[in-house]
């Protein structure tokens, strides 16, 4: 993968991307933050995270390549007054290097006065194993499902260590608020991936794609439909007679999807669903 993916790890990699990512300096005083909305947290013997309840960990790092289990924060551009955080919640006891247990609260709070406005826990989110957690992010783009409702999007970026078969995941969840209540619209969505099979050196065959969302004027049980428009790009590489390992891309293929509510949430294709936690 290393010798001959890289135009389609590339382009995976981009399509991970939220269009607007989670800057770590939208999270302020982090601990100031975290002591808001969990009044009883102690800190741990190292300090670098606080202890919420016996075995449960919050990591007082911002999240980033390096720490993935980090808090996310951003300011959402729709309501400019308020603040989206996720804060992963760690389970010390069955986290290690092999694989990790926790879940994800994600906090709507006041930026000015760290009051909590809303809050959803969302189990088993942090929890992986080979296929290891890499990133999680804000998605603000602008999802208006209604008149006066705008969803915001949370990104998790998974892939695993292999060489030989690489394999990589970028997934999306839509929240909303309703009744001053936040809750999932779109559970799960895989908007991102890369995989394939390979010899490490040059020979294999590999796939890249990438999946766009667009809000119709159509309507369902009150909320707009969502467009997917989806992208798979392959590439077969091998060695030429003079030693050297070609590119052998595939025609891209598109295919386009449309996700109704249905009064609860938006269901997602089978073919474009998360990998279950």
């Amino acid at each position: 993968m290393r010798i001959m993916l890289p135009a389609l790890f590339l382009l995976g990699l981009a399509a991970s991307l939220s269009p607007a990512q989670a800057a770590t300096g939208d999270c302020g005083d982090i601990g100031a933050l975290l002591r808001q909305a969990y009044p009883k947290v102690a800190p741990s013997a190292d300090g670098a995270s606080l202890t919420l309840a016996p075995h449960t960990d919050i990591s007082l790092a911002p999240q980033d390549g390096e720490t993935p289990t980090g808090i996310a924060c951003k300011i959402w551009p729709a309501h400019d007054d308020l603040l989206l955080v996720a804060v992963p919640l760690m389970d010390s006891t069955q986290s290690s290097d092999d694989g990790h247990v926790g879940d994800i609260e994600l906090l709507v709070v006041e930026w000015k006065t760290l009051q909590v406005r809303q809050r959803l826990l969302q189990p088993g989110l942090m929890t992986d194993d080979a296929i290891a957690i890499r990133k999680i992010e804000f998605d603000t783009g602008r999802y208006g499902l209604a008149p006066g409702v705008t969803a915001f999007g949370l990104r998790i970026e998974m892939a695993n260590h292999s060489q030989p078969n690489p394999f990589g995941e970028t997934d999306l969840r839509l929240y909303a608020i309703a009744g001053n209540a936040l809750r999932v619209v779109l559970d799960g969505l895989v908007v991102a991936g890369n995989g394939g099979e390979g010899d490490t050196n040059c020979a294999g065959s590999f796939h890249s794609s990438h999946v766009s969302l667009t809000m119709s004027p159509t309507r369902h049980n009150g909320y707009r439909d969502i467009v997917l428009a989806e992208r798979t790009d392959t590439d077969e590489p091998s060695v030429d007679k003079n030693g050297e390992c070609q590119s052998h891309p595939g025609k891209p293929v598109s295919r386009t999807y449309r996700l109704r509510y249905d009064g609860n949430r938006y269901s997602v294709p089978d073919t474009l669903k998360a990998l279950e936690p």
